[in-house]
């Protein structure tokens, strides 16, 4: 049996866990069986830039620290090597990550999540993923409306061309 430091030690992680995932916009399990020290380091270093967290937890702890927060959803994909991955302030860009990253290995795996207090499956969230940005999306919003605005100008250029010339 656990000595009561080593108990009141994981009840302090599942705590400390749980308080984050609350607040997390995002949370994805995946497999990371068969991925290289290096390119976890990347993955790290790519979820830093978009504002996301990768750790390798016990299942135990997360499976307990998700149901302190009333999420049983996940339970059934807490089996074999599962990371975590937690994104605070967007839920997109850390999907989007994940997402090019398991483009990239085979062995690496989503196996599925919670995106905004939604349980989610590994399509759901690889669908999600593959849309573009929100910014990808206004620009492509902005370069239609400078296309119509472009066309009126010229339109409304040949209409005072052809009143001068009358």
């Amino acid at each position: 049996m656990a000595s009561d430091a080593i108990l009141k030690q994981k009840e302090e992680e599942v705590k400390k866990l749980a308080e984050k995932l609350k607040d997390a916009k995002i949370i994805l399990l995946t497999d990371y069986r068969g991925i290289t020290v290096s390119d976890v380091t990347k993955l790290r270093a790519d979820l830093r830039n978009v504002k996301g967290e990768y750790k390798v937890i016990k299942n135990n702890i997360i499976k307990r620290a998700l149901n302190a927060n009333g999420e049983t959803g996940l339970d059934s994909l807490l089996e074999g090597p599962t990371a975590l991955v937690i994104g605070e302030e967007d839920y997109l860009e850390p999907a989007k990550a994940i997402y090019n990253y398991s483009k990239n290995n085979d062995f690496y795996k989503i196996k599925g999540g919670i995106i905004e207090g939604k349980v989610m499956t590994a399509e759901e969230i690889i669908t999600l993923a593959k849309l573009p940005s929100r910014q990808e999306l206004l620009a492509k919003l902005a370069g239609a409306l400078l296309g119509n605005i472009t066309k009126l100008a010229a339109t409304l250029d040949q209409v005072r061309v052809q009143k001068e010339n009358a």
